[in-house]
């Protein structure tokens, strides 16, 4: 029989083998699914309509909803599905109150490429506001549901002064600056005169430039989109008063102009080109989901390290956005 002293060190020799080799499997399983799923993306590589372009002629439906932001896959995406001769005409579906600035932007430019060569017909479903109406200027023919919320023409950048809060906990923030305005704005200071005329000038610019895609996607003069553009939110039926959108209608009516203006059968296939968010990009759909949930809930820590770091970001400047924000 064994000694106390040596049954101990034993034990504790057992339980690190144990707790090393659960660490391995579970490196051993993340790399595992990680294999995987490069594999499947590289299987996936333009997307999940695009591998089939060259499938017999059908028509694309890009679904847009949520918040809008810069996707280079996606733009490129488009700019292929542009090129190829089997794709006869695209369905844009936006459900989204809209984005930031520069994602409603390269989408619109990437649909306007699209429309010179194909047609091009935007349907809205529940909410297409800002940033979600701007991408839908190309269209040759926008078609909306009398109860959809869109409009809300504009440009918003915001900020907030947390000086109270952490008066309250003891904390004093300090900035050391280049410049008098490169931490304008901050949440830690209130707004100088210098700084708002600043931020007002880019607000404004990028408002001129909402405003123009507006006018030149509806043949307005740009005084009429201006007298639209007060950031007010419209129901479809007002937009269509207003000339914002063309008809009160979905997907149906949609493909019925496509077949009466370009000879384009209402029974040609469709198939959907999705933007595809980053885990679904890498992993591909079903296993980036699977691998995300895995990582939630085997390394917490990480979670808690990005939330973090997002939130440091978001407290140090929010950036411009064309954005419908409904009040809380």
């Amino acid at each position: 029989m064994a000694p106390a002293g040596l049954e101990a060190d034993l034990l504790l020799d057992r339980r690190r083998l144990k707790r090393s080799r659960g660490l391995w499997r579970l490196l051993a399983v993340l790399a595992v699914l990680g294999g995987m799923g490069l594999a499947v993306a590289a299987l996936d590589e333009d997307g999940p309509s695009l591998a089939g372009l060259g499938n017999g002629p059908h028509i694309l439906r890009l679904t847009v909803s949520g918040t809008i932001t810069d996707d280079r896959r996606l733009v490129e995406a488009i700019d292929r599905a542009a090129k190829s001769d089997s794709v006869r005409g695209m369905i844009l579906a936006v459900d989204s109150p809209g984005g930031t600035v520069a994602g409603g932007e390269s989408l619109h430019d990437a649909l306007a490429r699209f429309r010179a060569a194909k047609p091009l017909v935007a349907t809205f479903g529940g909410t297409a506001a800002s940033a979600g109406y701007m991408i839908a200027m190309p269209a040759e023919r926008i078609f909306a549901r009398e109860g959809s919320v869109t409009g809300s023409i504009g440009v918003l950048l915001q900020s907030f002064d947390a000086q109270e809060a952490m008066r309250s906990l003891g904390l004093r923030a300090e900035a050391i600056t280049s410049g008098p305005l490169k931490d304008q704005p901050s949440p830690f200071r209130p707004l100088t005169d210098e700084g708002r005329a600043a931020l007002r000038a880019v607000v404004q610019d990028l408002y001129a430039q909402f405003v123009h895609r507006v006018a030149e996607g509806r043949h307005m003069p740009e005084d009429q989109v201006r007298a639209l553009a007060d950031g007010r939110i419209m129901t479809g039926r007002q937009a269509l008063s207003a000339g914002l959108v063309d008809a009160i209608g979905g997907e149906r009516e949609a493909r019925a102009h496509l077949s009466a203006a370009h000879k384009i059968a209402e029974d040609l296939p469709v198939r959907e080109l999705r933007a595809r968010d980053l885990r679904e990009r890498t992993f591909g759909a079903s296993i980036g989901t699977a691998l995300g949930e895995t990582l939630a809930a085997a390394l917490p820590h990480i979670v808690k390290s990005v939330v973090s770091e997002g939130l440091g970001t978001v407290l140090h400047v929010d950036g411009t956005g064309a954005l419908w924000q409904p009040p809380r």
